[in-house]
């Protein structure tokens, strides 16, 4: 081996040859050169389609200031399917060719980058100075993780702190010098580029000949793969900047690589100025689509899924009709699932088939929810006048009659509004992703769901309800089955599908089951909207369908909906109007039931039909004796005692401090039962009083309609009440002073509720 004596030291030949280059190099980069200028930095990507990542790393360039050619634009993309497998030698192939143009630009800056999963953090003044600092002619991104070729590994040369390996995201350097680089290039496009420029790095002539470095520290390209915990946001009141906690660092580029394009996506919505404490949402009303200026609205196919037993599910079919849009434009998709709905379903179709355009898929058809969902969007795909995809279940309760308008204009091929359970944190959405796919809370949610963060939000899972272009179903969604995945829940298969475009095999094809077809991502955001009020979700896991009516037993779960349905629309105005009437002394008489309360309540206790018959004799009784008996039906015998009495503390007490000021009832009541009154059974009550500080008798039918006769006198005033109205409630003292009796009914049947309140 040839050696040269330098000194007392003898080196090899090639030794001391790589100690030269490596002089040369660094007398060429000092540190006392001037700043480079703006107009000497040239920014090249590669994009091949308009993905949603791609138009967000090029507003994010337009924010910052940056000009950005774009290469490929008229290719079709052959570098194989990156994020699976090897592949990204086109873009070495688009970047030789381009470069050529500027192999003499000795004053030129580089910048390469990839575009749909990168977002730019700083502005080209910082990406420039910092490139300088670093006394290199070429700038390669690391990351800690070595990709394709982990053998390569011992190769490279040690560092005493930061990222090891090369990553090809993000590439900045003199043009001559990246020339140099990319002129070496004969392989094909679907060859990996990470691994043609890795073994440039790592042969150790190559680099310092090129004067080759990686961003260790990232100072300019920050990769995510495994890097999820060195980062987080940096919050500034008109700047959002993401920081390395680990080398205290603000990297001016943003990669979200591999398996970590989630994390990317929650970056973006904040970085680099989409959202700030004082601005608020800075990009949520760029690119809207003003229907104001269309001739006409877009057809929406309005999807509804009832796949489970869901409370309130009339209410929820005639909300829909609320929405303001015309409703020619509408065609409703209509699965259920649940045999306990058909009635609601006949209803709804028999008072509005003259007026909509319906299909229905009922439970004779036992289709999994999977295979429902795949159907609802196969009839928009299939339709090219499906201007609109709108999914919404049936646990979804919509308040706002604009929320189609709303979506719509935000033109975005997937969005949902945000809604959450009454008093929850419970919503549609997730914000983060544990590392398998599952749920995890990102750090801005509860801000998000509390609306102490408004706008449109990226986000990896949405659910129940949400709106997707018919375009992006008839090209990037194409394929027939996104919500059959494995043993996930549909909306998670939809979700992961969109995220990842692992598509499983079609029924029928000769794949193997253990294999699934990968295709190149489609790159499709789904957002998530919590600029407007839109509405909540209901809970349904305790919903009973074995009951006639169901829904009076959601008092707890679904307090809104609940109050809704079956208090009266006048109650309020009992502490604020005149509705409380006197018609005795102290007996007040007031709104308090809607008349599907007393319908329902009716119906329910007839089902039941175990009337007591009027008899002294109850065995349900302590004691087993009534002294003055009726012929009635218990609540504790239906399974509306806990409800009955829940509603008597929510809605019974306020009225009774009300009226007799200053006594807090306890809410508490023994007897709550519905009375029948028939001339056959039992046509009317001899005087009592009654075992309570007060009671309230409610009256569920119509007199004159459903029965003569009927009412309520009052000895000690000599006072009667005849005329009682449906779903109004006398309230008087039970006690003492208010000896009463019950007015013979002399046709049909009177039902009224009773209940003794704190005996």
């Amino acid at each position: 081996m040839a050696v040269q004596r330098l000194g007392h030291l003898t080196l090899p030949l090639h030794t001391l040859l790589l100690i030269t280059l490596l002089l040369l190099n660094a007398s060429a980069t000092t540190s006392d050169q001037p700043p480079i200028p703006n107009e000497n930095l040239l920014v090249l990507t590669v994009a091949t389609r308009e993905t949603d990542g791609f138009k967000r790393f090029m507003q994010t360039a337009k924010h910052l200031n940056y000009t950005v050619k774009v290469l490929g634009t008229e290719e079709e993309w052959s570098g194989g399917n990156i994020p699976h497998s090897i592949g990204g030698g086109q873009k070495v192939r688009l970047l030789k060719d381009e470069m050529q143009n500027y192999a003499d630009r000795d004053d030129l800056v580089v910048l390469f980058t990839d575009s749909y999963d990168v977002l730019f953090a700083g502005g080209p003044e910082e990406l420039l100075s910092k490139f300088q600092q670093f006394n290199h002619k070429v700038v390669f991104a690391a990351e800690g993780l070595i990709w394709p070729d982990n053998r390569l590994a011992e190769k490279y040369p040690n560092v005493r702190s930061g990222k090891r390996f090369l990553n090809s995201g993000g590439i900045i350097g003199y043009a001559p010098s990246i020339n140099r680089i990319v002129e070496k290039w004969q392989l094909q496009d679907n060859d990996d580029d990470q691994l043609f420029y890795t073994k440039v790095y790592v042969d150790a002539l190559k680099r310092l000949s090129l004067n080759i470095t990686l961003d260790h520290k990232s100072k300019i390209f920050q990769n995510l793969n495994g890097a999820a915990d060195e980062v987080e946001l940096h919050f500034e009141p008109t700047r959002v900047r993401t920081r390395n906690i680990i080398f205290d660092t603000l990297p001016v580029l943003i990669h979200g690589n591999r398996q970590t394009k989630h994390l990317l996506n929650y970056l973006g919505n904040y970085i680099p100025d989409a959202w700030t404490s004082e601005t608020g949402c800075t990009v949520c009303n760029e690119d809207l689509l003003d229907l104001s200026t269309l001739d006409e609205y877009p057809s929406v196919t309005v999807a509804i899924f009832i796949e489970r037993p869901t409370p309130f599910l009339p209410e929820f079919l005639e909300r829909l009709l609320t929405l303001d849009y015309p409703k020619e434009k509408l065609t409703f998709f209509i699965h259920n699932k649940e045999v306990y709905h058909e009635k609601h379903l006949h209803k709804f179709w028999e008072k509005h088939k003259g007026d909509l355009q319906m299909k229905f898929v009922g439970p004779e058809e036992v289709l999994s929810e999977g295979d429902a969902r795949n159907m609802g969007m196969d009839y928009c795909r299939q339709d090219p006048g499906c201007d609109y995809y709108f999914n919404i279940d049936s646990d979804v309760v919509l308040t706002n009659p604009d929320t189609l308008k709303l979506l719509i204009e935000q033109n975005r091929r997937i969005i949902a509004p945000m809604i959450t359970q009454y008093k929850k944190l419970w919503s549609n959405f997730w914000g983060a992703l544990t590392p398998d796919g599952y749920y995890a809370r990102s750090e801005d949610y509860v801000d998000i769901v509390e609306g102490n963060r408004v706008g449109v939000w990226n986000v990896p899972y949405l659910a129940h309800v949400y709106l997707i272009k018919g375009t992006a179903l008839r090209t990037e969604l194409k394929e027939k089955n996104y919500f059959n995945q494995d043993t996930m829940d549909s909306d998670m298969s939809l979700c992961r599908n969109l995220r990842e475009q692992r598509i499983e095999k079609e029924k029928g094809s000769p794949t193997p089951e253990s294999c699934h077809m990968f295709k190149p991502p489609k790159g499709i955001f789904m957002y998530i909207s919590n600029q407007h009020e839109f509405g909540r979700l209901l809970p349904t896991e305790n919903y009973n369908a074995s009951h006639v009516h169901a829904d009076l037993w959601e008092i707890f779960d679904n307090p809104l909906d609940w109050k809704e349905k079956y208090i009266h629309p006048n109650y309020s105005n009992i502490f604020t109007g005149k509705v409380v009437e006197e018609p005795c002394p102290d007996v007040f008489w007031f709104p308090i039931f809607s008349e599907t309360t007393c319908d329902e309540l009716v119906e329910e206790v007839e089902h039941y039909g175990v009337w007591s018959g009027g008899k002294s004799e109850d065995k349900r009784l302590v004691g087993g004796y009534e002294n003055v008996p009726t012929d009635d039906i218990h609540m504790t015998q239906v399974g509306l005692d806990q409800v009955w009495l829940h509603f008597i503390r929510e809605y019974i007490a306020p009225v009774a401090l009300k009226l007799f000021s200053g006594y807090h009832t306890k809410g508490f009541a023994m007897l709550n039962f519905i009375v029948k009154y028939t001339p056959e059974r039992q046509a009317y009550l001899k005087p009592h009083h009654d075992s309570s500080t007060f009671t309230i008798n409610i009256a569920l039918n119509n007199k004159g309609i459903d029965y003569q006769g009927g009412g309520c006198k009052f000895h000690r005033y000599n006072c009667a009440v005849e005329s009682p109205r449906k779903g109004w409630s006398f309230m008087h003292p039970g006690r003492l002073t208010h000896l009463h009796e019950g007015l013979p009914t002399t046709n049909g049947t009177r039902y009224i509720a009773v209940s003794f309140v704190d005996p």
